[in-house]
């Protein structure tokens, strides 16, 4: 009888599971894995856990759903401790298994472990099937092959569209024939992983839960119950509220959604509500997450070096001072600080506040962009390694750009997005009296006012530390010669 194990890792899910699902199909016997490498929990360069409490919670509970769906089908899920490539050969041994099967994932250091895991197995004559799952479109449907990607998103986008193949989703199984085993799971905790503990922020307008079952809930939530998926595309760029945007990102980061599946419930909704500018942008951000993943399969380790993709040498500063202000959201600048306080308590910052405080760090502060991925890694709940590093690529300007040098007026872009003032004054008590627009420009506020409204500049609330314009222009003309 054939045995094959499933090596979980960045898919925690049953549906359009395609490994589970071939195993299935074969009618072998199943046993599931999840390591929790030690070496995801460990500390940055910058003394930051490379995964932070937020998302290790939400990496646990998602762990723990898998493991109760997958003993309700007849298969248990073995939660280790340890690293993949010292367990999974010891429980392939010890379980007679004929088979490993796992998902492909684009980093470089998620690689190495596969290889490393590979090269146990092999000489022990196990075989290993490695599918690909982590993208809406396969890479072996791409119209050209991945060292021919288009270096600009936009070329990328045109053809894929041209030929849009996306392949169907694969049915959760309904039955499964577990294996038997004695192995006790690790008791994973924030405490064990040496983590701090965490409290759900009261601020937090939605409350991210690990697993497949929340995440489709969440699906059919902003699909079909709000249908808030309609006017998407005039929505996309809010701040505050719960259906600005999807909020999927969590669940499909660690895959308990695939794109595929997001992909087709878009199809039916458009197919049985109606199709407009809005369902196609969630497509269209779908291909911009699937662009990045391709993007680091081309490029490599590219993606994580200073110069970037486009092996351009800036001077960027690694001045400690400056950067603890910005990770701590303490620069003077409040479109600025209340995205990174929002980040620090919640795991979660829109898009839209992403691509400002990247700029600012980049463009206002010169800052190494490195340390802003770095802390992003760490704190973001829905981080994955390809967007993260290539959204960061694109920021600061040594990536998939075709601008020369791309910035964020930090003051436009509140007064675009936030012009009353409201997200600011949500995520900076210390600015909860000051009205409207005022609350983005404190240290304008002459000295009647700052007392009229309770605030003492400098001590409360930084005043800025740097100017917007001098600094924009400054950093252009010495880092981005």
């Amino acid at each position: 009888m054939s045995r094959t194990l499933i090596w979980y890792r960045n898919d925690l899910r049953i549906t359009d599971h395609e490994p589970l699902h071939c195993a299935v199909e074969n009618n072998h016997e199943v046993i599931g894995v999840y390591c929790f490498d030690p070496r995801q929990f460990k500390n940055t360069l910058l003394a930051h856990p490379k995964t932070g409490s937020i998302r290790a919670q939400f990496i646990i509970e998602s762990v723990n759903h898998l493991k109760k769906k997958l003993l309700e089908l007849g298969c248990d899920l073995i939660i280790h401790d340890g690293k993949p490539e010292d367990f999974i050969p010891t429980v392939a041994s010890t379980l007679n298994i004929t088979n490993v099967a796992y998902h492909k994932v684009c980093g470089t250091e998620e690689k190495y472990i596969e290889w490393e895991v590979e090269k146990v197995l092999l000489k022990t004559g196990i075989k290993c099937k490695a599918y690909w799952g982590s993208t809406l479109i396969n890479p072996a449907d791409l119209p050209f092959p991945i060292k021919r990607l288009p270096d600009l998103f936009t070329d990328f986008r045109k053809k894929v569209e041209r030929e849009f193949l996306i392949q169907n989703v694969f049915v959760a199984p309904k039955q499964l024939r577990g294996i038997k085993h004695t192995f006790i799971a690790a008791s994973v905790s924030l405490d064990s992983l040496n983590l701090a503990a965490i409290s759900n922020s009261p601020k937090s307008a939605i409350q991210f839960v690990g697993g497949e079952l929340e995440a489709q809930g969440r699906l059919n939530q902003y699909i079909w119950q709000t249908q808030a998926i309609q006017t998407y595309k005039q929505t996309r760029n809010g701040l505050l509220g719960e259906n600005y945007s999807s909020k999927l990102s969590p669940w499909l980061a660690i895959g308990c959604l695939s794109a595929k599946y997001i992909y087709h419930e878009i199809k039916k909704y458009e197919r049985e509500q109606i199709k407009n500018d809005s369902t196609y942008w969630l497509v269209f951000e779908l291909l911009w997450r699937d662009y990045f993943h391709f993007i680091s399969m081309k490029y490599g380790r590219a993606i994580f070096e200073l110069d970037g993709l486009q092996g351009k040498k800036l001077a960027w500063k690694e001045d400690a001072t400056l950067f603890e202000a910005w990770r701590i959201g303490q620069t003077g600048y409040p479109f600025v600080d209340a995205n990174m306080r929002e980040l620090m308590l919640t795991g979660f910052m829109s898009n839209r506040g992403r691509q400002n405080v990247a700029s600012f760090l980049t463009k206002n502060l010169g800052i190494n962009w490195l340390w802003g991925a770095q802390w992003f890694e760490s704190q973001l709940i829905d981080y994955d390694v390809s967007n993260n590093y290539g959204n960061w690529n694109y920021s600061a300007g040594v990536g998939n750009d075709g601008r020369s040098f791309r910035y964020f007026n930090i003051r436009k872009q509140a007064l675009d997005y936030d012009a009353k003032g409201e997200y600011v004054r949500h995520w900076l008590p210390e600015l909860k009296n000051i009205p409207g627009f005022k609350a983005h420009e404190p240290f304008k506020l002459n000295a009647q006012e700052l007392d009229f409204y309770e605030l003492n500049l400098g001590k409360d609330y930084p005043l800025p530390i740097v100017d917007l314009e001098d600094s924009v222009q400054q950093i252009k003309e010495n880092q981005y010669k």
